[in-house]
């Protein structure tokens, strides 16, 4: 117990220090979220990975709370899964790798002695996907924050509810890193978790609901395990619906992830991720009663139909608006392109519309006008004298002009 405080303080205080760190070499190395609109460092990530895995390391080589076997190859299969983000940040990764590769660190951590070869090669495919879920939930300040935090307390009261201390310990520390992390991820974020920090956060949390449903009955773990990462999956299922609905490509990112569609219902950006964090909270009390037996295995149909519920009424948002439908090999106008192209518009308007504008009736009198206005009082003469003097016609030549010209303006208003 003592140790759990100690290694919970430990890991607030060197998260919360280290991520004020990495935030200038992220800045200066270009590794910035491009998704917002100021520049947000992708290195919180590598923080949450370095806090965590020295606590958990220290507490089992000290021999205060050895991890385990199996529960030192998670945390190493973690480990890796975050330097894979950490790559993703850097080379921009495809999504299928970053799935590749999270199954095949997956498959070095399930527990088949426990799990049997069928479950655990469906545990495998679970895991990937939570991993990936997770690295969604980064899309807004603070939202896979504080997402992590309320599920690491609950999988981690499943491992103490089973006795296993050394994973009880590791996921209060996780929790205790990402508490540190998220005072510089709160709107507004100066650093983001990134892939290294999400998918590492991901593949924990996943992998020790796992550990702690094995030797369980399946139905019944899987329930509890989808009720603990309930709002991940809600996430990704809204996103995948949305995209295919509206016909955009599935790998084309947009705004049309939870915290999205809460923020255009008028919410602010710190009240979307309270009522986030509320919904991940109830799902992960249905999950933890449930597994310590408080509550029956019907409790997870609430959590279904309330995910259900929920990706219903927020797919009715509208999020893409006209910028989403495109064609594909468009290229979007700018700003002041577009206003060149309305006055452009508007100015050939006019000028073939002479009863709107009225510009050839200017322009047909303006040179008369000017004419009379450049003849001197009284000249006479010859057209060559009165040239010479800097008259262009003389004064009965101009009136005629005018005379004619008035009868043709008659004759264009006249139809």
């Amino acid at each position: 117990m003592l140790y759990g405080i100690a290694a919970a303080t430990a890991s607030f205080l060197l998260a919360a220090l280290l991520a004020a760190l990495l935030r200038a070499p992220g800045l200066r190395l270009a590794l910035v979220d491009r998704r917002r609109q100021r520049p947000v460092p992708l290195l919180g990530g590598a923080a949450v990975v370095l806090v965590t895995g020295a606590v958990a390391w220290t507490g089992d080589r000290t021999g205060v709370v050895p991890l385990g076997p199996d529960v030192g190859r998670l945390l190493v299969a973690g480990v890796a899964v975050g330097a894979l983000g950490l790559a993703a940040d850097v080379w921009r990764l495809r999504r299928r790798w970053l799935l590749a590769g999270t199954a095949v660190a997956a498959a070095c951590a399930v527990p088949y002695g426990e799990t049997g070869p069928v479950v655990g090669g469906l545990a495998v495919g679970w895991i990937a996907v939570v991993a990936v879920a997770f690295r969604g939930l980064d899309h807004a300040d603070g939202v896979a924050g504080t997402v992590g935090v309320v599920t690491a307390f609950g999988v981690g009261a499943c491992a103490a509810a089973e006795l296993m201390d050394g994973l009880a310990v590791l996921l209060l520390a996780l929790a205790a890193a990402l508490t540190g992390f998220l005072l510089h991820n709160w709107h507004p974020a100066r650093i983001a978790l990134g892939a290294c920090g999400s998918l590492f956060a991901g593949f924990l949390l996943a992998g020790a609901t796992v550990f702690t449903r094995a030797g369980h009955e399946p139905l019944a773990g899987a329930g509890v395990a989808f009720a603990l990462t309930a709002l991940a999956g809600v996430d990704t299922v809204l996103v995948l619906l949305s995209r295919r609905l509206a016909g955009r490509p599935l790998p084309r990112g947009g705004p049309d992830h939870l915290a999205h569609r809460l923020r255009r219902l008028g919410l602010t950006p710190q009240g979307a991720v309270v009522v986030l964090a509320v919904a991940s909270f109830c799902g992960v009390l249905v999950g933890v009663l449930v597994h310590t037996g408080w509550a029956g295995r019907v409790a997870v149909l609430w959590v279904a139909g309330g995910a259900v519920a929920g990706t219903a009424a927020l797919l009715r948002v509208r999020v893409y608006g006209a910028r989403g439908r495109q064609a594909p090999g468009e290229r979007r106008a700018r700003p002041h392109e577009a206003r060149r192209a309305d006055e452009g518009g508007s100015r050939r308007a006019g000028e073939g519309n002479p009863r709107r504008a009225g510009a050839d009736v200017p322009s047909r009198r303006r040179p008369a006008q000017a004419q009379v206005s450049r003849t001197p009082p009284g000249a006479t003469g010859t057209p060559g004298e009165t040239s010479s003097r800097g008259t262009i016609f003389p004064v009965r030549q101009t009136r005629r002009a005018e005379k004619s010209q008035v009868s043709e303006v008659l004759r264009v208003r006249n139809g």
